[in-house]
C-alpha cells in the first residue's frame, strides 16, 4: 500500500510564483566553498562545538520538477563531486511529475557516495512531527553533518525561516540540509528553487513538520 512517504513530488507553478519567480541554473553562487580549498572542507569545522556548516558548490535546478535530482547534487557537492542532474533524473525517475519519493533519492545518494548503506530514507509519517520525530531528525542531521554529509529532505507546505522569510512549496520539493547550529537546534538549507534564496536557516522544529508525511534522506 502506497504511503504519504511515496506521495509524488513537484515544485508547482504556485510554489514558483510564490517564491518570487522564474528557476535559473546552473548558477553557482558564495555559497561554495571556498576558493582553493576542496568541497568536503567545510565553512566552519567545529564537530563537537555545538555547529558545524559545510562547503556547496550550489546549483540552481533548471527546470520546475528538478528539485530532487538538484538538491541530491548540490548534497553531494559537499562530498566533492559534481554529477550531472540529467543523469540523477533518469536513475531517480524523475518526470514533469517530478521525483516520486525519498525512496528514489537514497539509492543514488549511496550509488555516488560509495557506500550502499551511507544513507537510509527515514519517514515522518504523522501532518505535524511530534517530539521524537524532531528529535530523532536533530540527530540524524548532526551526525550526518559531522560525517561530512548533507541530508536531503521531501517537504510540502509553508515553512518561515530564522529571519522571517517564508518559503512556501504547496505541491512539494526538495532540500539539501548542509549544516547545523545551537547544537542542531537550528540547521542551514541549500534551497535550489531560487539563487536568490539559495541558503538560508530553519529551526529544526519548522524543518520537521515541513517534512511531515514525507520523508528524508540521513546517515
Amino acid at each position: 500500500m502506497r504511503t504519504d512517504l511515496i506521495r509524488k513530488t513537484a515544485l508547482t507553478a504556485a510554489g514558483l510564483a510564490f517564491t518570487g519567480g522564474a528557476i535559473a541554473g546552473p548558477v553557482t553562487t558564495a555559497f561554495a566553498a571556498p576558493s582553493g580549498k576542496p568541497a568536503t572542507q567545510t565553512q566552519t569545522d567545529r564537530k563537537g562545538h555545538g555547529d558545524r556548516e559545510l562547503g556547496v558548490r550550489y546549483e540552481a535546478q533548471p527546470n520546475f520538477y528538478y528539485c530532487g535530482p538538484a538538491a541530491t547534487r548540490n548534497a553531494l557537492s559537499v562530498q566533492g563531486k559534481n554529477i550531472n542532474v540529467d543523469d540523477m533524473a533518469k536513475e531517480m525517475g524523475t518526470t514533469e511529475a517530478g521525483t516520486n519519493s525519498i525512496n528514489d533519492i537514497t539509492p543514488v545518494l549511496n550509488k555516488e557516495t560509495g557506500k550502499t548503506d551511507a544513507y537510509r530514507s527515514v519517514e515522518i509519517s504523522t501532518p505535524d512531527a511530534d517530539a521524537k520525530q524532531t528529535d530523532t531528525l536533530r540527530a540524524d542531521i548532526v551526525r550526518t553533518v559531522d560525517d561530512g554529509r548533507a541530508v536531503v529532505a521531501n517537504i510540502a507546505g509553508t515553512s518561515t525561516d530564522t529571519v522571517g522569510t517564508t518559503h512556501s512549496y504547496q505541491g512539494g520539493h526538495y532540500i539539501s540540509v548542509v549544516g547545523y547550529h545551537d547544537n542542531g537546534n537550528t540547521v542551514t538549507i541549500a534551497d535550489s528553487a531560487d539563487p536568490n534564496q539559495a541558503a538560508y536557516q530553519i529551526t529544526v522544529e519548522h524543518l520537521a513538520d515541513w517534512i511531515a508525511t514525507r520523508g528524508y534522506a540521513t546517515s
